[in-house]
């Protein structure tokens, strides 16, 4: 099941990066990455130098989607967050708002402890940016010409 593209709001994208800069600070954490759950990269903050923040964008995605099925098959109803433990690198994944996946990238440096604690702190207001953000586009679309126009009048229009 697709994702309904994200639109993004200068003021929006802004508040977001600034949370994820305070994440990052406040965790230690070598990097803090936003994306959207259809693999878009949003915002990061902290040191992303020498890999592709793309395709950490889109397998992010693939992975919490992924997970999410498993959660499904074993009756729950989601996993909010996944944790991968490397030799180096760890990463936290964690849904936020239901619309995008918080990568905080960590090593010894800090503890999954405290980036679990700084994350669960970062979600309300990660949360409040994305209403603000679907208050946006819900007012966006009431307002355009073109949103009174049905697939069927398309249809109609070219005769099919």
């Amino acid at each position: 099941m697709s994702t309904p593209q994200l639109v993004l709001y200068e003021q929006e994208l802004s508040r977001l990066a600034a949370v994820c800069a305070s994440l990052q600070a406040g965790t230690d954490a070598r990097a803090v990455i936003l994306v959207d759950k259809n693999g878009q990269f949003i915002a990061s903050h902290g040191d992303v130098t020498g890999f592709d923040t793309t395709s950490l964008a889109s397998l992010t995605a693939g992975n919490m989607a992924s997970t999410q099925g498993l959660a499904k098959l074993i009756g729950e109803a989601e996993f909010p967050s996944v944790f991968h433990e490397g030799k180096n690198e760890s990463l936290l994944l964690s849904v936020v708002a239901s619309q995008a996946i918080l990568v905080v990238m960590f090593d010894q440096r800090t503890t999954l402890g405290l980036v679990r604690l700084r994350v669960k702190k970062a979600k309300p207001v990660l949360d409040s940016i994305f209403e603000a953000i679907d208050k946006k586009a819900s007012m966006g679309r009431a307002q355009t010409p073109f949103a009174q126009i049905t697939d069927d009048d398309i249809d109609n229009l070219f005769g099919r």
